[in-house]
């Protein structure tokens, strides 16, 4: 019998690039309420909680019946507000916990199922996800976070840096299209001992380095598996991604069957 599963929100109103982001609208509705009413629907979890230190956030969720806790506003990150909740009474008994992004109205079951499945069967201390970087623009792009994987599927390295290098040159688009060379997806998963050990750790030279928080867990030797997925959709941080993520839900049941729900 499968572990049980916690599926943790954070949402915090501050972002540079997009103000009050989780409340933005994207048709017509909150960017947070598309990503709850996608997760909340999923088999893989037991529960599902939103986690903010915004009372207009906490006022949102409310009026969707999904369920919030207002968590410290001095977190520096997702994953610190995340190991809150769990460490909250009604929340310790989840040995399993998922770090659902509030910016990914798109995020696919079948990606969080594959990091999920990691940590249940395979023994990952966290489990996330990586597809294949596609492009060399995307590859030479610092924003695009790469990683190296080991045949076992254990994450080697981060880095905004086009890793593994290829002496030769840039890569074909061919190769580009196929594992060694991987984008990060966003997708964490813990085994709840290894998150709070993770946000224990002081921040390391390499986190520092990178502005990657996972070089932390790496540098610690916190082990984490990385399962190869198909492609997946980005999240919103501009408006550009606002607009190009309206097209994809109005082509989509996922507009139609969202709207439905009031």
């Amino acid at each position: 019998m499968s572990e049980p599963v916690l599926g943790v929100i954070p949402a915090r109103l501050a972002s540079s690039r997009l103000p009050h982001k989780p409340l933005h609208p994207v048709l017509r509705k909150p960017l947070l309420e598309w990503v709850w009413r996608r997760v909340s629907g999923m088999p893989l979890f037991q529960r599902v909680v939103v986690a903010t230190d915004a009372p207009q956030v906490r006022e949102l969720c409310e009026s969707l019946g999904a369920a919030v806790l207002m968590t410290d506003s001095g977190h520096e990150s997702g994953t610190d507000r995340v190991a809150e909740v769990v460490d909250r009474p009604g929340f310790r008994d989840f040995p399993v916990v998922v770090n659902v992004q509030g910016d990914e109205p798109l995020v696919e079951e079948s990606h969080l199922g594959d990091a999920v499945s990691l940590v249940q069967h395979d023994g990952w201390e966290v489990g996330t996800c990586a597809t294949p970087v596609g492009s060399v623009e995307a590859f030479r792009d610092p924003s695009v976070v790469k990683v190296a994987r080991a045949r076992d599927g254990r994450a080697l390295y981060f880095s905004r840096a086009p890793i593994p290098h290829q002496r030769e040159g840039d890569p074909s688009p061919a190769a580009l299209a196929a594992p060694p060379f991987l984008h990060h997806v966003g997708v964490y998963v813990y085994r709840r001992e290894a998150l709070l050990r993770w946000v224990g750790l002081p921040i390391s030279p390499l986190e520092e380095l990178e502005r990657l928080e996972q070089l932390r867990a790496l540098e610690a030797g916190i082990r984490i598996g990385v399962a190869v997925v198909d492609g997946a959709h980005a999240g919103v941080d501009t408006p550009e991604d606002v607009i190009r993520v309206e097209r994809i839900l109005s082509g989509t049941g996922i507009h139609r069957t969202a709207a439905k729900e009031t």
